[in-house]
Protein backbone atom coordinates (compact mmCIF):
# COMPACT_ATOMS: atom_id res chain seq x y z
CA UNK A 1 0.00 0.00 0.00
CA UNK A 2 1.30 3.18 -1.13
CA UNK A 3 2.45 5.26 2.07
CA UNK A 4 1.37 9.20 1.84
CA UNK A 5 3.77 10.34 4.81
CA UNK A 6 6.85 8.86 5.77
CA UNK A 7 8.78 10.09 8.44
CA UNK A 8 12.16 9.18 8.96
CA UNK A 9 14.17 9.53 12.41
CA UNK A 10 12.16 13.11 11.93
CA UNK A 11 13.25 15.54 15.05
CA UNK A 12 12.57 19.40 15.40
CA UNK A 13 14.69 21.21 18.17
CA UNK A 14 13.78 24.97 18.93
CA UNK A 15 16.35 25.25 21.77
CA UNK A 16 19.71 23.76 20.70
CA UNK A 17 20.43 23.26 24.20
CA UNK A 18 17.24 21.65 25.61
CA UNK A 19 15.63 18.62 24.54
CA UNK A 20 13.90 18.16 21.00
CA UNK A 21 9.92 19.46 21.00
CA UNK A 22 9.62 16.14 18.41
CA UNK A 23 11.31 12.76 18.39
CA UNK A 24 13.61 11.63 16.62
CA UNK A 25 10.22 9.95 15.11
CA UNK A 26 9.99 6.82 12.38
CA UNK A 27 6.30 7.04 11.37
CA UNK A 28 4.25 6.31 8.28
CA UNK A 29 0.69 6.42 7.44
CA UNK A 30 -1.00 4.44 4.36
CA UNK A 31 -3.15 5.88 1.65
CA UNK A 32 -6.85 6.03 2.76
CA UNK A 33 -5.61 5.95 6.56
CA UNK A 34 -7.15 8.30 9.35
CA UNK A 35 -4.42 8.76 12.05
CA UNK A 36 -5.38 10.41 14.80
CA UNK A 37 -3.36 12.30 16.56
CA UNK A 38 -3.64 12.70 20.88
CA UNK A 39 -1.42 13.61 23.65
CA UNK A 40 -1.18 16.79 26.43
CA UNK A 41 -0.36 20.15 25.53
CA UNK A 42 3.75 20.28 24.99
CA UNK A 43 3.75 16.91 23.16
CA UNK A 44 4.71 17.84 19.36
CA UNK A 45 1.06 17.35 18.24
CA UNK A 46 1.27 20.62 16.60
CA UNK A 47 4.97 20.51 15.57
CA UNK A 48 4.74 17.33 13.99
CA UNK A 49 1.31 19.14 11.99
CA UNK A 50 3.66 21.38 11.39
CA UNK A 51 6.20 19.19 9.46
CA UNK A 52 3.57 16.89 7.59
CA UNK A 53 2.30 20.35 6.58
CA UNK A 54 5.93 21.82 5.48
CA UNK A 55 5.28 24.55 7.64
CA UNK A 56 8.40 23.98 9.48
CA UNK A 57 11.77 22.14 8.82
CA UNK A 58 12.89 19.04 10.87
CA UNK A 59 16.31 19.85 12.52
CA UNK A 60 17.33 16.24 11.79
CA UNK A 61 15.72 13.53 9.65
CA UNK A 62 13.61 13.47 6.62
CA UNK A 63 9.96 14.47 6.03
CA UNK A 64 8.10 12.82 3.01
CA UNK A 65 4.72 13.45 1.64
CA UNK A 66 3.10 12.14 -1.37
CA UNK A 67 6.54 10.57 -2.31
CA UNK A 68 8.00 13.70 -2.20
CA UNK A 69 10.95 14.69 0.04
CA UNK A 70 9.68 18.20 0.91
CA UNK A 71 11.84 19.33 3.80
CA UNK A 72 14.58 19.71 0.97
CA UNK A 73 12.47 21.59 -1.29
CA UNK A 74 12.70 25.74 -1.45
CA UNK A 75 10.32 27.44 -0.02
CA UNK A 76 8.34 28.49 -3.38
CA UNK A 77 8.31 24.49 -4.33
CA UNK A 78 6.98 24.18 -1.07
CA UNK A 79 4.43 26.28 -1.55
CA UNK A 80 3.56 25.37 -4.83
CA UNK A 81 3.32 21.68 -3.59
CA UNK A 82 1.30 22.37 -0.63
CA UNK A 83 -1.51 23.82 -2.51
CA UNK A 84 -1.44 21.11 -4.85
CA UNK A 85 -1.14 18.13 -2.60
CA UNK A 86 -2.12 18.96 0.96
CA UNK A 87 -5.49 20.09 2.37
CA UNK A 88 -5.14 21.66 5.83
CA UNK A 89 -8.63 22.28 8.27
CA UNK A 90 -7.91 24.16 11.11
CA UNK A 91 -10.21 25.60 14.61
CA UNK A 92 -10.70 28.78 13.57
CA UNK A 93 -11.75 28.36 9.91
CA UNK A 94 -9.25 30.43 8.77
CA UNK A 95 -12.00 32.02 6.30
CA UNK A 96 -12.14 35.14 4.46
CA UNK A 97 -15.32 36.88 5.60
CA UNK A 98 -15.32 39.43 2.54
CA UNK A 99 -15.24 36.40 0.28
CA UNK A 100 -19.04 34.48 -0.41
CA UNK A 101 -18.90 30.47 0.80
CA UNK A 102 -18.41 29.54 -3.35
CA UNK A 103 -15.41 32.14 -3.57
CA UNK A 104 -13.61 30.78 -0.26
CA UNK A 105 -13.79 27.29 -1.34
CA UNK A 106 -12.75 28.28 -5.31
CA UNK A 107 -10.02 30.11 -4.00
CA UNK A 108 -7.14 27.50 -3.52
CA UNK A 109 -7.70 26.11 -7.10
CA UNK A 110 -7.42 29.70 -8.74
CA UNK A 111 -4.31 30.01 -6.75
CA UNK A 112 -3.29 26.64 -8.46
CA UNK A 113 -4.23 27.86 -12.36
CA UNK A 114 -7.53 26.19 -12.31
CA UNK A 115 -10.32 27.94 -14.81
CA UNK A 116 -12.81 30.19 -13.20
CA UNK A 117 -15.25 27.82 -14.91
CA UNK A 118 -13.62 24.29 -13.25
CA UNK A 119 -13.38 25.67 -10.00
CA UNK A 120 -16.41 26.53 -9.83
CA UNK A 121 -17.93 23.30 -10.96
CA UNK A 122 -15.41 21.86 -8.10
CA UNK A 123 -16.91 24.41 -5.81
CA UNK A 124 -20.32 22.98 -6.50
CA UNK A 125 -19.51 19.48 -6.48
CA UNK A 126 -18.00 19.50 -2.76
CA UNK A 127 -20.96 21.86 -1.19
CA UNK A 128 -23.61 19.34 -2.72
CA UNK A 129 -21.24 16.26 -1.06
CA UNK A 130 -21.03 18.65 2.52
CA UNK A 131 -24.38 19.52 2.51
CA UNK A 132 -24.12 23.42 1.80
CA UNK A 133 -24.78 24.06 -1.25
CA UNK A 134 -27.85 26.18 -0.17
CA UNK A 135 -25.18 28.90 1.58
CA UNK A 136 -23.42 29.05 -1.46
CA UNK A 137 -23.69 33.14 -2.26
CA UNK A 138 -23.51 33.29 2.15
CA UNK A 139 -20.86 35.12 3.79
CA UNK A 140 -19.08 33.04 6.32
CA UNK A 141 -20.04 35.35 9.22
CA UNK A 142 -23.50 34.51 8.61
CA UNK A 143 -22.86 30.94 8.99
CA UNK A 144 -22.90 28.23 12.51
CA UNK A 145 -19.76 26.99 13.47
CA UNK A 146 -20.56 23.56 11.83
CA UNK A 147 -21.57 25.09 8.36
CA UNK A 148 -17.91 27.42 8.45
CA UNK A 149 -15.96 24.44 9.34
CA UNK A 150 -17.26 22.20 6.39
CA UNK A 151 -16.46 25.45 4.07
CA UNK A 152 -13.21 25.42 5.36
CA UNK A 153 -12.92 21.57 4.73
CA UNK A 154 -14.23 21.70 1.12
CA UNK A 155 -12.09 24.42 0.63
CA UNK A 156 -9.30 22.23 1.69
CA UNK A 157 -10.01 19.22 -0.64
CA UNK A 158 -10.98 21.68 -3.38
CA UNK A 159 -7.40 20.71 -5.33
CA UNK A 160 -8.19 16.96 -4.57
CA UNK A 161 -5.43 16.88 -2.11
CA UNK A 162 -3.19 13.75 -1.13
CA UNK A 163 -3.55 14.45 2.48
CA UNK A 164 -6.55 16.45 4.28
CA UNK A 165 -4.76 17.90 7.82
CA UNK A 166 -7.24 18.61 10.66
CA UNK A 167 -6.25 20.65 13.53
CA UNK A 168 -8.17 21.07 16.19
CA UNK A 169 -11.65 21.04 13.70
CA UNK A 170 -14.03 20.50 16.57
CA UNK A 171 -12.10 22.93 19.10
CA UNK A 172 -14.17 25.99 18.67
CA UNK A 173 -17.89 24.45 18.61
CA UNK A 174 -20.35 23.62 20.43
CA UNK A 175 -21.55 20.17 20.85
CA UNK A 176 -23.80 19.63 18.14
CA UNK A 177 -21.14 21.19 15.94
CA UNK A 178 -19.00 19.15 16.86
CA UNK A 179 -20.47 16.17 15.97
CA UNK A 180 -21.55 17.50 12.61
CA UNK A 181 -17.64 17.85 12.51
CA UNK A 182 -17.01 14.01 13.67
CA UNK A 183 -19.64 12.77 10.89
CA UNK A 184 -18.67 14.90 7.91
CA UNK A 185 -14.65 13.70 9.11
CA UNK A 186 -16.09 9.79 9.28
CA UNK A 187 -17.21 10.02 6.00
CA UNK A 188 -14.72 11.47 4.20
CA UNK A 189 -12.61 8.63 5.86
CA UNK A 190 -14.64 6.38 4.27
CA UNK A 191 -14.79 7.72 1.00
CA UNK A 192 -11.40 6.83 1.08
CA UNK A 193 -9.39 10.18 2.04
CA UNK A 194 -6.09 9.97 3.70
CA UNK A 195 -6.61 12.55 7.07
CA UNK A 196 -4.15 13.19 9.97
CA UNK A 197 -6.34 14.33 12.73
CA UNK A 198 -4.84 15.97 15.67
CA UNK A 199 -7.52 16.81 18.65
CA UNK A 200 -7.60 16.45 22.26
CA UNK A 201 -10.97 15.07 22.24
CA UNK A 202 -10.41 11.37 22.78
CA UNK A 203 -13.80 10.56 21.68
CA UNK A 204 -13.41 12.09 18.18
CA UNK A 205 -10.65 10.32 17.84
CA UNK A 206 -12.01 6.82 18.53
CA UNK A 207 -14.70 7.65 16.24
CA UNK A 208 -12.84 9.38 13.17
CA UNK A 209 -9.72 7.83 13.00
CA UNK A 210 -8.44 4.09 12.00
CA UNK A 211 -5.28 4.62 13.88
CA UNK A 212 -4.59 6.90 16.90
CA UNK A 213 -0.95 7.78 18.12
CA UNK A 214 -0.64 9.14 21.31
CA UNK A 215 2.90 11.90 22.29
CA UNK A 216 4.15 12.53 25.02
CA UNK A 217 7.40 14.70 25.58
CA UNK A 218 7.66 14.52 21.78
CA UNK A 219 7.64 10.61 21.50
CA UNK A 220 5.07 8.14 20.55
CA UNK A 221 3.80 6.48 23.62
CA UNK A 222 1.16 4.58 22.03
CA UNK A 223 0.40 3.28 18.59
CA UNK A 224 -3.00 1.61 18.44
CA UNK A 225 -2.32 0.49 14.96
CA UNK A 226 0.60 -1.96 16.75
CA UNK A 227 1.21 -1.66 20.72
CA UNK A 228 2.01 0.22 23.13
CA UNK A 229 5.68 1.56 23.12
CA UNK A 230 6.63 2.40 26.29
Amino acid sequence: MRQVIELEGAAKRYDSAGAPALGPLTLSVAEGEALAVTGPSGSGKSTLLNLVAGLDRPTDGAVIVAGRRIDRMSEHALATFRREHIGMAFQFFNLLDDLTVTDNIQLPARLTGTSRREAAARAGELMEMLGIHQHARAYPGRLSGGERQRVAVARALVNWPALLLADEPTGALDTASGHDVRDLLLDLHRAGQTIVLVTHDLALAEACASRRIHLVDGHVALDSRAQAVR
